[in-house]
């Protein structure tokens, strides 16, 4: 069914708002895919907090255009689902682990701000741990020393009362 001129305007609209809050696009061809097989995928995305959606392409373009994803504009190429996300490794493994246990979901490319990727890329992208991912392994770099130095300065008073506890179960045998 098509779209008159105000959805369309809305559709755009809704686009480029995603679009501006985005640090990736993924483009993926769907041709032959069941309705099941989407929907799954669509949960999936929901869940990582990928934006997903079946648009036209000239409505996207139109959404990208200006934006630092203009560049994206001539991968646009036949029927194409969109995923996009804040979190520039999110929607790249959303859209891969789906591919790899569905022959007909293709990667055609994707997009970071002002770098436009091709599917090694985005293969590439996925593999990559996520930002909650890094960010918690540099806490938990961070957190050592601080753990370690509290351990060290525990050791002190416990060996000082092992001591103590010895001293006092030889005198209670003597």
């Amino acid at each position: 069914m098509s779209l008159n001129l105000e959805e369309k305007k809305a559709v755009v609209a809704e686009v480029s708002a995603e679009v501006a809050n985005a640090q990736s696009i993924i483009l993926a061809e769907y041709r032959g895919m069941q309705v099941g097989d989407m929907t799954k995928l669509r949960v999936q995305a929901r869940q990582s907090g990928v934006y997903l959606r079946v648009l036209k392409n000239t409505l996207v373009r139109r959404a990208v255009e200006g934006t630092v994803f203009a560049d994206l504009g001539s991968k646009m190429v036949g029927p194409l689902v969109f995923g996009i996300s804040p979190d520039p490794v999110n929607a790249a493994k959303v859209l891969s682990d789906f591919a790899k246990t569905n022959d007909l979901f293709v990667i055609k490319g994707g997009a970071m701000p002002n770098y436009v990727m091709d599917a090694k890329g985005i293969q590439a992208l996925a593999s990559m741990p996520s930002r909650d991912e890094l960010l918690s392994k540099l806490m938990g770099t961070m957190q050592a020393p601080v753990a370690k130095f509290v351990r060290t300065l525990n050791e002190v008073p416990t060996k000082f009362v092992r001591g103590l506890a010895a001293v006092r179960d030889q005198k209670q045998t003597a």
